[in-house]
Formats: structure tokens, sequence, C-alpha cells
């Protein structure tokens, strides 16, 4: 395995990916690789790339590894094998660590569920506003019960919770404003994750109350990265909920550092990772494939945009998101360039 490369991650992807040895053999497939060809893991390792009907990948290959960079084809027609035929956009990129990987593939599928997710602001400009108009005084009242109610705690403990309602509301309200008239994007800054996750957590600890555990799980040598410190606020805390709505008892926030990911058409040597896990109910297994769309709900109560703008949020950075889930454990993993190759 490649010093600091991750294959676990690979196969959380929900994309289909190889990995290649130097000879341009597949040393490592992922599952969403198996399950898009419909063939187990056995029937690709140590196949030659040339075999695999598609020898556009071979050029971009040697290319990639001559150019040092990244090569990207947008219709590439790929036949495994003799009877199976399909089509993807594929990204090959260049692997530069000790260990047998040199080349990475990943395969992005065209479908009426991703063109429907890469539309969806659009889509839901109307909805957003409608809603944005609903909360706007409930968010004034809110905030103006928050600040009368500061005035009369004097415990420090108490008292965070109130700040915390006053932060929240504002950033909400601030979010409403955004949505009903829109203005140029905010710069972004240094923003500390853990600060981020400190404040998740507090507003977990008051949703739950004692019915949920909120562990920290930190990697305290995690550098700053550049964004928008509401924003990432935002995506974390719609998992978290979320999992709390899946009747977790525990979630775990935790934070590593990533070596050699790949997002979107570019290889970063270090990027940032957070997990949101919990033991909860997990994903229904007939939303695995629609999970990230708009208004796509395991409840009946549910909006389906939480899982939605998280992920526009992530991308927004330069990120990804991924999720792998079965009852009783669901990780969602943000992944955020940190360092370019």
């Amino acid at each position: 395995m490649n010093a600091g490369f991750s294959t676990e991650l690979l196969d959380q992807l929900t994309t289909p990916v190889l990995l290649l040895d130097e000879a341009l053999q597949i040393a490592h497939v992922n599952p969403a690789f198996c399950a898009w060809v419909g063939m187990g893991a056995r029937r690709w390792l140590k196949l030659k790339l040339e075999h695999l009907g598609a020898a556009a990948l071979v050029t971009l290959a040697d290319r990639a590894q001559a150019e040092s960079q990244a090569q990207r084809i947008d219709h590439l027609v790929f036949r495994p094998l003799p009877e199976i035929e399909l089509s993807a956009q594929a990204v090959v990129s260049p692997l530069r660590m000790v260990g047998p990987y040199r080349t990475l593939i990943e395969f992005r599928l065209r479908d009426d569920a991703a063109d429907a997710a890469s539309r969806w602001p659009e889509a839901l400009s109307a909805t957003l506003k409608g809603l944005a108009h609903e909360v706007r005084n409930p968010l004034a009242g809110i905030k103006g019960a928050a600040q009368l109610l500061a005035r009369r705690i004097h415990d420090s403990d108490e008292r965070r919770y109130v700040e915390v309602i006053e932060s929240e509301t504002s950033r909400l309200s601030d979010l409403v404003e955004r949505l009903l008239d829109p203005k140029p994007e905010r710069a972004l800054s240094s923003v500390n994750v853990h600060e981020i996750l400190e404040r998740v957590r507090l507003l977990a600890e008051a949703d739950a109350a004692w019915s949920a555990r909120i562990v920290r799980d930190y990697d305290p040598s995690l550098p700053n990265i550049i964004g928008d410190q509401d924003r990432l606020a935002q995506s974390v805390w719609n998992l978290v909920r979320n999992a709390l709505q899946a009747s977790a008892s525990e979630v775990r926030l935790r934070t590593r550092i990533e070596h050699g990911v790949s997002l979107g058409e570019r290889l970063y040597r270090l990027a940032m990772r957070i997990d949101v896990v919990d033991n909860g109910s997990g994903v229904p297994e007939d939303l695995t494939a629609q999970i990230f769309l708009p208004l796509v709900s395991g409840r009946a109560e549910g909006t389906g945009l939480g899982l939605a703008l998280t992920q526009e949020i992530v991308r927004e950075h330069g990120g990804a998101l991924s999720f792998r889930s079965r009852p009783g454990y669901t990780v969602f993993t943000l992944m955020l360039p940190l360092e370019a190759a």
C-alpha cells in the first residue's frame, strides 16, 4: 500500500475507481466499480488496462504519467467484457508516492439522477425563497427572546447555550436574507475546523438533550482551511441532525488528514477528512442512489434539502461528500482540499 494512501477511503466512494500499478495492471478496485460492472474484484485484479476494452484509457494513463497531471475524457465508451458496454466520464490521475500504485482512474457516471443533482439550485430557487419568507419572522422572534433571556441568566454554563441560540439565529437570518436578496459571495477566510465542530456539538447537545452522546475524535494537528465558516458549520450540522433524527444514541465527530486524495479533476497531496459517524437506523437501502438529490427524504416529515445543501457547500469548497451506511453504523465523510500535489 502506498505510504499514507488509503484504499479504505476509495472503498467508501460511490463512484467507480481503479488503481493501477507501474505496468498499468489493475491493483485495486473499489466496491462501486464492482457494482457498476456487475462482477467481483477478483475478476479484475492483475488485468492489464489495455484488456478493458477502452484504448483511450491507456493513452490517458501514459499521458498522465508523462505530464504529471490528471487527464480527462468526457465521453468514454467502456467495454470491460464483450457483452457489457458502459459509458462515463473518466479522470486519470498520476500518483507520485512510494508504493505499488501509480495511477488512479475515477469513472463519473452521467445519468438522470446526476443531471438532476447538478441542476438542483436552479430547480429549487422558488421553493427556497418561499421557505425563507416563512422563517424570517419566527427567527426574529427567537433572537429577541434569546436576548431577553440572556439578561436573566448569569450562570456561565447555561449562558453559553443562550449564546448559541443567538449566534445561530443570526446566522440563519443572514442565510434567509441572502436567499431573498442575493448578494456577492463573502470572501473566504482562514477557518479552524474544530471551532466549527465544537459549535455543532453544542447545537447537537442542546437538540438531543440526554438522548444521544456527542463524542469528539479530533486530530489536533490539523491546519486551518480557507472557507466560509457559517456554510461549513451548516453542512456539518445537517449531517449531525440527520443522525439524531435517525435515532442515534451516539454521534462521533472525527477529523483526520488524508494523503493523495483525488477531488474533482485534481490530485491533492493533503486533504482534510471530517467524518460524522452514528449508530442510528442508517440510510434506507432504496434511497442510497438518490440520497443527495433535493426533496428526497427517508422521513415523512423530512424536507429532503439538508443533504443536497451539504453537498453543494462541500463542492463550493472544492471538496467531496460520500457515505456508507448499514443499520447501526453510518459514516458521512467530507473531504476538503488542503495542499495540491
